[in-house]
């Protein structure tokens, strides 16, 4: 997908990047598959701010998405390719032959009018799901579920896709695109293919107010905050913080291991370090 440069009108407009959407077919979203998303501004149901630094951004809709996949056996087609601002992935309108839409990922490659499927007899072929042990080893698949039946969970973002490694005792070996090798139930279901818009991570937002209308607030800097806020804060004139770096609860930042479901661990083969 191209991406669009400008001229260096102004000085934040020197480096900005954005998509020139040429590859999307439809603007409006499908009325049956959304709903009003309302602002949080980073506080959980108490009103307390649980996420510092959020709030404001352009209105959103929330469009509901296929992740189950679980209209097994019935063709459908990609009638559009959309935008979705609650993701990086791009997404496809499918019209089933039943006459059911649905709203899936758009995996790389995909275009209007091709047909897909979730079933254990489907082709190999991008947009198609079938359950792991129906799938060859060496393919790249997304939208992968963690637990037989509970929907994609993995692999959801743009340009990312995992590589089925091989089979071992009922588990699916999967690299994730982190790099980990790790197992999953081979009676999960995954989609062929790689998520696409690749160029999302070429895109430069340039200025401070393009993470405005992402509903991203200033951040500033505990060493620029009062010692009441911060323990980094205070000192006379400039500094270094005068402390191993912490957070604003004075838990170190830099170094400690943030990993703390020792439950999963032994579905980790190698880590992504």
């Amino acid at each position: 997908m191209p991406i669009k440069l400008f001229n260096p009108t102004t000085p934040s407009r020197r480096f900005v990047t954005q998509f020139d959407f040429t590859e999307l077919t439809k603007k409006r979203p499908e009325k049956s598959l959304i709903e009003g998303k309302r602002s949080t501004g980073g506080r959980n149901n108490n009103g307390r701010i649980t996420s510092r630094f959020r709030g404001g951004g352009h209105a959103r809709k929330y469009r509901f998405i296929d992740f189950n996949r679980d209209k097994r056996e019935i063709v459908g087609k990609v009638a559009a390719l959309e935008y979705d601002p609650n993701r990086s992935a791009r997404i496809a309108l499918i019209n089933y032959k039943d006459g059911e839409k649905r709203y899936m990922l758009a995996a790389n490659g995909m275009k209007t009018g091709d047909t897909v499927i979730a079933s254990e007899t489907a082709d190999i072929q991008v947009g198609n799901a079938l359950p792991l042990r129906k799938i060859p080893a060496g393919t790249t698949i997304h939208n992968v579920e963690i637990r037989p039946g509970d929907g994609g969970r993995l692999v959801r973002s743009a340009g990312t896709m995992a590589q089925l490694v091989g089979f071992e005792g009922g588990y699916a070996q999967l690299r994730m695109p982190s790099g980990e090798l790790r197992i999953v139930n081979h009676d999960c279901w995954a989609t062929i293919g790689q998520v696409g818009n690749l160029e999302h991570e070429n895109i430069v937002i340039g200025k401070a107010g393009r993470m405005r209308w992402l509903g991203f607030r200033p951040h500033n800097r505990g060493v620029s905050m009062n010692p009441v806020d911060h323990p980094l804060g205070g000192g006379e004139g400039k500094s270094s913080g005068g402390r191993h770096p912490v957070t604003p609860w004075g838990k170190k930042t830099k170094g400690k291991k943030t990993r703390n479901s020792k439950r999963t661990n032994r579905f980790i083969i190698k880590r992504r370090k």
